[in-house]
């Protein structure tokens, strides 16, 4: 798989329009019923999960919020990687609420459906609809985003990521409107985690910050960000997979994750997410695992074509200096090792995953929206390859 040699990129071209103001540290949940008040909030719409209830961040919230003299009506009914039916859903229940703000309280899961209730509630419609970017034409309701895990950075992002129901592909729904007012940071709230939703959420995060530093769109604000992160998560992932309870690694992970989803805003994703989409359609693979698997094989895949970049990020982990030939593949190889360290699958094999239905898979792959972004281009015949190499084990 031979590549055409990169093209450096002008570093002081980009468009930087951050819309979410961010407040970070330990115990600032408890400023959520003010933050409400500050922006106007008076009838508020909780969207959050059944998992969160059970770990008792749906009460907090709650209590928090109505402290704070606000009416609150809680729709916990949001299912891991949402589709639009779970926004329907909440959408009209929200109808009957009379609502006029809305907190996402909960993972990637629970922000992103929240987001996608807000597209509908005030602009109609159905998800569908508003598949790309900037198709929200009428003002949408404020929303304060409270992250109880450190992966997806949908707090940062204006997106919301919903798999259509019938056909289970994801849909990246963007409009700068649907972008949170706030973003509350509190890692004290990502200490309940389980161990496996600690490991696939991380992993997530890590791939974040690999991906958005060499995306073609990458740009100088972005890849601040990108770097930012990669420096935070490289080193206290492995710390939270061993002390759980450790707040400082649970923050670094956090506000990594967090700046890894500002970086996406600005640069967006690469053929790992392309990849990872159609085997949670066709296999149920959890996001974060397909992205564990399939990772190291996108590094190897652009070495050709940025492998300089990866440098950086190998040289960042203490792996090697940054001029090494061998820093891409020392890179793919420590992700190959912190996935495995974590617990998770590192094949797709050790997934289940049939591989006489790679063809179907690559062709679904090749009509992500992320692939247009990876540094190398990519198509079918390339991504068919990719999943054929992640088949077996990685090559160390």
């Amino acid at each position: 798989m031979s590549a055409p040699e990169s093209t450096p990129l002008p570093q002081a071209n980009f468009n930087y329009d951050p819309r979410t103001r961010v407040v970070c540290g330990p115990g600032v949940i408890g400023q959520l019923g003010e933050l409400v008040r500050e922006y106007g909030g008076r009838r508020v719409l909780l969207v959050t999960d059944k998992g969160l209830k059970q770990a008792g961040h749906e009460q907090r919230g709650l209590d928090l919020l109505q402290e704070a003299g606000l009416e609150v009506a809680i729709f916990d009914d949001v299912h891991c990687n949402p589709s639009t039916a779970d926004v329907e859903q909440g959408v009209d229940f929200a109808r009957q609420q009379n609502v006029d703000f809305i907190v996402g309280l909960g993972g990637g899961s629970s922000m992103d459906c929240a987001k996608g209730i807000n597209f509908l509630l005030t602009n109609g419609g159905k998800m569908q609809d508003y598949k790309g970017v900037g198709r929200a034409s009428k003002p949408m309701l404020p929303l304060i985003a409270v992250p109880t895990t450190a992966g997806t950075g949908s707090e940062a992002q204006s997106f919301a990521v919903i798999a259509d129901a019938q056909t289970h592909m994801k849909m990246a729904c963007g409009d700068k409107k649907a972008a949170a007012k706030v973003a509350l940071l509190d890692p004290e709230l990502t200490v309940t985690m389980p161990a496996t939703v600690t490991a696939v959420t991380g992993v997530d995060a890590i791939s974040h910050a690999v991906e958005t530093y060499v995306t073609s769109k990458r740009n100088f604000v972005s890849q601040m960000f990108s770097r930012q992160a990669w420096k935070l998560l490289c080193r206290s992932f492995p710390v939270v997979l061993e002390e759980p309870n450790n707040i400082d690694a649970r923050g670094d992970m956090q506000l990594g994750a967090h700046l890894a989803g500002a970086a996406i805003e600005n640069s967006m994703l690469g053929a790992t997410h392309a990849l990872a989409n159609p085997l949670s359609a066709h296999f149920d693979v959890v996001h974060g695992v397909a992205i564990g698997v399939m990772l190291p094989h996108v590094v190897r895949f652009n070495q050709s074509v940025v492998g300089h970049l990866y440098g950086d990020l190998a040289a960042d982990a203490g792996l090697c200096e940054a001029d090494d030939p061998q820093a891409p593949a020392l890179l793919a190889s420590w992700i190959s090792s912190v996935v495995a360290r974590s617990g998770a699958p590192t094949t797709l094999t050790d997934c289940e995953v049939d591989p006489q239905r790679v063809p179907q898979m690559a062709a679904d792959a090749a009509a992500q929206w992320t692939g247009n972004f990876n540094p190398r281009p990519v198509d079918p015949q390339l991504l068919e390859e990719l999943y054929r190499c992640a088949l077996s084990p990685a090559v160390v």
